[in-house]
């Protein structure tokens, strides 16, 4: 877990890590990361909820109430439910997209995961984010974990976040660096 020391560092962290740690314990890694990925798709899906997080106006006992709600809802672990009420009644609630990053790292690593960003102009096939896989993993020494996203100004080609390294092999980036070599 040493790539997860500078994540404990923060706040943020240090509610993950306390949470991975009482998710370990009970053998609840998966079904609290599984609960996490749910509540940050429905936090990303809903501005509601979003702005419900993010309310300081809102008291903790209503707080309190909304996620359990949310967390009902959703069908989350009872170890979840008891999490989200802590960071109501603590009003860090709106850490909690953070939250749950940190706690996707944390538990990457102590699953000796690294997860990579790739970014394509067009949406890659099965067999080509296999490959990609594959190729990253032997390059890291890691099992790695592709999130893969589109975005059509980068005309071709990929770049490739893991960590804090970034790998741009895109037409856009080549053509920038064209334009500026070009102008001397």
């Amino acid at each position: 877990m040493e790539n997860s020391a500078g994540i404990t560092a923060s706040l943020q962290g240090r509610y993950a890590a306390a949470l991975f740690e009482l998710a370990s314990e009970k053998g609840a890694v998966s079904a609290v990361e599984a609960d996490l990925e749910t509540l940050g798709q429905a936090i990303a899906g809903s501005e509601d909820l979003s702005a419900l997080i993010r309310n300081p106006q809102i008291t903790r006992d209503a707080a309190a109430r909304a996620v359990d709600g949310v967390a009902a809802l959703l069908g989350l672990s009872d170890l979840t439910k008891n999490f989200l009420g802590v960071l109501a009644g603590n009003r860090r609630l709106s850490a909690l997209s953070d939250i749950i990053v940190a706690f996707a790292s944390i538990a990457a690593a102590a699953r000796g995961e690294v997860s990579a960003q790739v970014t394509s102009a067009h949406p890659l096939s099965d067999e080509q984010l296999s490959a990609l896989s594959a190729k990253l993993a032997a390059r890291e020494g890691k099992t790695v974990k592709l999130q893969a996203s589109v975005d059509p100004d980068l005309l071709g080609g990929l770049v490739v976040r893991i960590g804090s390294q970034q790998i741009d092999s895109s037409i856009r980036t080549r053509l920038n660096s064209l334009a500026q070599a070009m102008k001397g």
